[in-house]
């Protein structure tokens, strides 16, 4: 396929890419000359929409300037993914292109840093490096920052933004969400010196004919008469301690559903922090709420066996605090464990198990991502897509001591559809290179606009794709799906109001040019 001479139109750095094949897109354009016009830049664009080749227009910007150029992303698969695109799409030398990573041959290190024109590294590996000296920030046009909704608190994405900052070097953050509080997105900004704000979703003029339909199914799952049995034992006794933590003005809610775990966790550090003649009770009841809801919530939500293997680990804890002790003795709990185990027992599973194999029977043999917020949930849900003759494989992370090498091993099994369903935890939303799928099963709903959003840009790439959301009835699936649209939906009203602020601020002028104070 020739070169489509509208990208000639973006100036000097089109002569720096390998522009043969590139599809023309019409948003991706309007970005990059965007980002050569008007400094400082955030670009919000869903996954999958190609936020690489903004990365790599940036980057040529910078060598038709006859200045250096760094890519930067927070997971070492993902630097080397950016890595691999850019030996393909920049027209460098060997020499020129430096893939910098803690592991870097630190003898010949000091040389490359000094020859590279171009440098994909992991953030904390370049913040050590101008913590010594041996990288000169002030010879680089500009810096890309993916991921950068991380670049908040102590992350070295902050230290390094500070260094451009000081030197006048071009920012250019890439996310497909920046989140939905105002607060947050507004300490990103200032974090990356942001002049201006790219921002598009599917629908929007410039994007809509590049982008395949996805097609969202909602699936309400009705609780089966014997979780809602369990359910109901361990009820009372959380219902008990949450009436106590109110009752010592910890919390003021009606019903632990309402509770986001978040805050639950939380009021731990509270009560840890009071010296009150009370505190000790408070630990009790917080200890007792903090599990139990945790338990029902894996029942309700989850299923019988991760609700199992959950109670049987505060079990086998060799010391157990008072608060767990009383856990394990209710008589309620203990007649909640022994439904629970005659019910697995039986083969009685949560109905979002049979829903799951319903939706894989119509993509027998295509490509399915299960993502799933618990561990013992995929293990439950490998085991049972296997023994039903779903060729299904665990996707998790170091913390499941899985190394990178596995990771990437069971991926290009994945590509080459060695086994077609694919049953991750949160390691499969970000920083890994797998291939865009016919359908995503959300498991639970999660409370997370940024993950929602990287979930669901796993399929719908090159072909139509589906998402499922399934939701048990009257559990914190509901509560979940709600929020998280709800803060998508602020999220991008924000992001446009913020635009718009930045717009109306005074401009200042460097060596030549305009740029925002």
């Amino acid at each position: 396929m020739p070169i489509d001479e509208r990208w000639s139109r973006l100036g000097p750095a089109s002569n720096f890419i390998s522009l043969e094949g590139l599809e023309f897109r019409e948003y991706q354009y309007n970005i990059i000359k965007a980002i050569f016009e008007r400094g400082n830049t955030l670009v919000v664009l869903p996954t999958g929409l190609g936020k690489t080749l903004i990365a790599v227009y940036s980057i040529a910007d910078a060598l038709a300037s006859n200045k250096k150029a760094m890519l930067l992303a927070p997971t070492k698969p993902l630097v080397e993914q950016h890595y691999l695109t850019l030996q393909k799409m920049l027209k460098l030398d060997g020499k020129e292109l430096m893939l910098l990573l803690g592991t870097t041959n630190r003898a010949t290190r000091e040389e490359q840093l000094l020859n590279a024109k171009v440098i994909v590294a992991t953030p904390q590996t370049v913040a050590n490096e101008l913590k010594k000296g041996t990288l000169d920030i002030n010879k680089y046009h500009s810096v890309v920052f993916d991921e950068c909704h991380k670049a908040v608190g102590k992350y070295a994405y902050t230290y390094i933004a500070n260094a451009c900052s000081e030197y006048d070097v071009k920012t250019i953050g890439l996310t497909a969400s920046p989140g939905s509080k105002k607060d947050k997105i507004k300490k990103l900004l200032q974090t990356l010196k942001t002049e201006h704000i790219e921002s598009r979703v599917s629908s929007d003029y410039d994007v809509s004919k590049y982008v395949m339909p996805k097609y969202l199914h909602i699936m309400d799952i009705d609780l089966t008469d014997r979780i809602k049995e369990i359910a109901a034992l361990l009820k009372p006794d959380i219902d008990a301690s949450l009436a106590s933590l109110n009752k010592m003005g910890f919390l003021h809610f009606k019903s632990f559903e309402n509770i986001p775990r978040g805050r639950i966790i939380a009021l731990g550090n509270e009560i840890n922090k009071i010296s009150s003649d009370y505190k000790y009770a408070a630990i009790f009841s917080y200890v007792k709420l903090l599990n139990l809801s945790h338990a029902y919530d894996l029942l309700t939500v989850e299923g019988i066996q991760p609700f199992l293997e959950y109670m049987q680990s505060l079990q086998e804890r060799e010391k157990k605090s008072k608060a767990v002790q009383g856990i394990l003795n209710s008589t309620r709990v203990i007649a909640a464990m022994a439904a629970a185990k005659t019910a697995h027992g039986n083969g009685e599973e949560h109905p979002k198990v049979i829903a799951l194999l319903d939706i894989l029977r119509n993509y027998k043999g295509k490509s399915v991502i299960v993502f799933v917020q618990y561990r013992s949930t995929i293990k439950m849900l490998v085991e049972y897509l296997n023994n039903n003759s779903f060729p299904s494989r665990a996707f998790t992370g170091k913390r499941e001591g899985v190394t990178e090498a596995m990771q990437k091993a069971l991926i290009e099994d994945f590509r080459k559809h060695d086994f077609h369903v694919l049953v991750a935890s949160s390691i499969g939303e970000e920083g890994l290179d797998i291939p865009s799928v016919d359908a995503v099963v959300f498991y639970e709903a999660i409370p997370s606009e940024i993950r929602n959003i990287q979930r669901g840009g796993r399929t719908g790439r090159l072909a139509p794709g589906s998402i499922y959301m399934m939701l048990a009835k009257d559990t914190k699936d509901q509560v979940y799906f709600y929020v998280s649209r709800k803060k998508e939906e602020k999220m991008n009203l924000l992001i446009k109001s913020l635009n718009k602020e930045l717009q109306q601020m005074p401009r200042r002028i460097i060596d030549g040019n305009q740029s925002r104070l």
